[in-house]
């Protein structure tokens, strides 16, 4: 990984307005992406992560507010007119949607989809530069050039995902944000992206942001990982330092909820992720998690680094001076409850 990121986020919020109230969907967030690296960002669903990789590429819904900085190039996205937001996203800033069937346009061939991606950003290629570039990003994928002129709808879910890839990688981009890339593929064509991405870093130094909920992907394919939770980063570090030990209840909580080999029974963490609109007060973890203390319902929790340079947002990990007397006392249940409600 190189010492230079190739995007900085810095202090990141993102909110929504709606007629109940304020949604807080990122909340201070910060983290960087080096180039070449792969950063997993993982959490339960409603914890923000698309919101974030949204957030950072400027795609974000009408009604939306976002601050901070996310700083690409030194020049800081939040705020930088439209016009040349679009000029950075494809050879610069690629997205890999989630949900393949709404992003392709089922009147357009594939052929249509690549032909406008590559001419609206190298308008230079020739029809020959154009067709080969797409059918070796595509053949890449799985598919074969005979497909090329076919429609979405003639396609697997499976498929139309890998398309969606192809279409995001056919630019190179410098900073890829992938959001469930692997989502409704079997695991033999899982395993090929995976291997195609590294491959893609490995090449052309692309930093990737990988947005899933299989941690055996990140495991597998990520050099860091950030767990989030209710907005906001709960724990960042080196991934096989995260695994081997989490330090925050949410990352333990959500690897004993893995199935392995080794599972003898199931596990959950109780309850649900917040609302975003009025999340718990002090730590947003504290309804749920089993190592709650007192302080975790009075006061916010201050981002501590740990051993080999991890980042965690938890009264666990202190600072010690500024727990009250009583603050280290367990949170009993019922407490919990009362505390959630206030």
């Amino acid at each position: 990984m190189s010492p230079t990121p190739v995007v900085s986020v810095r202090d990141l919020r993102v909110y929504y307005g709606t007629p109940r109230g304020t949604v807080r969907a990122v909340d201070h967030v910060s983290l960087d992406i080096g180039e070449g690296e792969v950063l997993g960002l993982v959490g339960e669903s409603g914890c923000g992560k698309s919101t974030l990789g949204r957030g950072i590429l400027g795609l974000l819904p009408e009604g939306a507010v976002s601050d901070g900085e996310v700083l690409y190039g030194g020049r800081n996205l939040v705020g930088m007119g439209a016009k040349e937001l679009r000029r950075l996203r494809g050879p610069d800033l690629g997205l890999i949607f989630q949900e393949p069937m709404t992003r392709l346009n089922p009147v357009m061939r594939i052929e249509d989809h690549f032909r406008e991606t590559l001419q609206q950003h190298e308008p230079g290629l020739s029809a020959r530069e154009l067709r080969t570039r797409s059918l070796e990003t595509l053949g890449r994928m799985g598919i074969p050039p005979t497909r090329f002129r076919q429609y979405p709808h003639e396609f697997s879910g499976g498929m139309r995902q890998r398309i969606m890839i192809a279409l995001a990688l056919v630019l190179r981009p410098k900073l890829l944000v992938a959001d469930e890339p692997t989502t409704s593929l079997d695991v033999i064509v899982e395993a090929q992206i995976l291997g195609i991405l590294s491959d893609l870093r490995q090449t052309f130094g692309t930093a990737l942001l990988l947005i899933t909920h299989n941690l055996g992907i990140v495991a597998e394919a990520c050099d860091r990982v950030a767990v989030m939770y209710a907005g906001q980063i709960a724990e960042e570090g080196d991934a096989r330092d995260v695994f081997a030990d989490p330090a925050h209840p949410y990352t333990r909580e959500l690897l004993r909820s893995t199935i392995s080999l080794e599972t003898e029974e199931l596990h959950s963490i109780p309850g649900s992720p917040p609302n975003l609109i009025d999340p718990p007060r002090a730590c947003r973890f504290h309804p749920r998690c089993p190592s709650a203390m007192v302080v975790c319902a009075e006061r916010n929790p201050i981002e501590q680094r740990i051993a080999h340079g991890r980042r965690v947002l938890c009264w666990l990990h202190g600072p010690e001076e500024l727990i009250p007397d009583g603050g280290t006392e367990p949170l009993e249940r019922e407490e919990i409850a009362v505390a959630d409600e206030a």
